[in-house]
């Protein structure tokens, strides 16, 4: 049976892809495990963090510094509430652009209780003024002010108490080296495989009340770019579809039908990679060509393109990065139903030359 989404009324806009949080991922926070047991896959980084959460809790300290790096989206605010919950002690949440004074940051780090965690996202965002007194606050806990100004300015260092920083980000090297070596853990969160997503939506599901089968989750996970927040996405879009047009169960052909329908291809790609990818080789002949050249042709943003964008193309070896600028291969325009031209070999004779 054929299920015929194209006059639903729903709206396909939105992005499936996203670097933040969107308004229709309110209900996020309600799926997120609480528990390492709860969490599905990295489990590496699982494994050790549990070794180093007993330790801190034998020794009745702090968790050291923990620095969670990776791709957007892969669970890094939610394992710092997991680390919170596995501690029993409270979390505060900021991010780097919202601390934009010292003093900002003086008054985060003075509120916090013996033990207590301070997460910061997008933590290479930071500016460099406040990052200064980060690393007395990390190592020495305590913070040095500065009060009044000129000949009769004080110095006044104030003792805080043992606390975690915990702190996100998509881009690792960005970060100074002096705060980068603070941390004492430092964890890479990687994309997830199918399997481990497919479970991800149906605990999900199970969450949701929506009834899945196996092979529903499975097409949706095989199409969420390794990234559960976006799996998650899809699970709901599928969801809305399958309670309108196929009487409320999520089946493989359900989530193939409304996903197609979202303009979401088999590979997980969507409008705005096709876009990507048909605009170097319809405009530049297959690359190379400069990422802000190629985000202002497509009106998008430069650092979506290189945060959100790229890393899965390359994964799937349709994109490359040469000196010049960016290419696409042989297996994009074979992916896209195009020929390649003769001679073409994604952009490799520029390396050559």
């Amino acid at each position: 049976m054929s299920i015929d989404f194209s006059e639903s009324g729903f709206e396909t806009e939105q992005p499936l892809v996203a670097t933040s949080l969107l308004r229709e991922d309110d209900g996020e926070y309600s799926l997120r495990p609480k528990t390492l047991t709860e969490y599905i896959g990295q489990r590496k980084a699982k494994e050790n963090l549990t070794v180093f959460i007993q330790a801190a809790k034998l020794r009745n300290e702090p968790l050291d510094h923990v620095l969670l790096h990776g791709p957007p989206g892969l669970g890094k605010t939610t394992l710092s509430g997991i680390i919170a919950n596995e501690m029993g002690v409270n979390i505060r949440i900021t991010s780097g652009p919202a601390i934009e004074k010292p003093g900002d940051l003086a008054a985060l780090l003075t509120n916090l209780q013996e033990n207590d965690i301070l997460f910061v996202d997008e933590i290479h965002r930071l500016n460099r003024q406040v990052e200064e007194i980060l690393y007395p606050a990390m190592e020495d806990y305590a913070i040095d002010i500065i009060i009044g100004k000129g000949p009769s300015a004080n110095s006044i260092r104030l003792d805080l108490p043992r606390f975690t920083l915990i702190g996100a980000t998509t881009r690792a090297g960005q970060l100074s080296a002096p705060l980068r070596d603070r941390f004492g853990v430092t964890l890479r969160l990687e994309l997830y495989t199918p399997e481990e997503l497919a479970l991800i939506v149906k605990r999900s599901a199970g969450i949701l009340e929506v009834p899945i089968e196996d092979a529903g989750a499975m097409e949706i996970a095989k199409r969420s770019r390794g990234t559960p927040r976006i799996a998650n996405r899809m699970l709901r879009r599928v969801r809305d579809f399958a309670q309108v047009k196929a009487g409320g169960i999520i089946t493989r052909q359900v989530a193939d039908e409304a996903l197609t329908a979202l303009e979401v291809d088999h590979l997980g790609l969507d409008a705005v990679d096709r876009r990507m990818l048909r605009s170097i080789i319809d405009n530049y002949r297959g690359g190379p060509v400069g990422l802000d050249t190629l985000a202002a042709t497509i009106n998008e943003e430069s650092v979506t393109l290189e945060d959100v964008y790229e890393p899965y193309l390359m994964q799937l070896g349709f994109l490359t990065r040469t000196p010049r600028g960016r290419c696409v291969t042989v297996k994009a325009y074979q992916h896209l139903g195009l020929s390649v031209p003769g001679g073409f070999d994604g952009g490799m004779e520029q390396l050559t030359l």
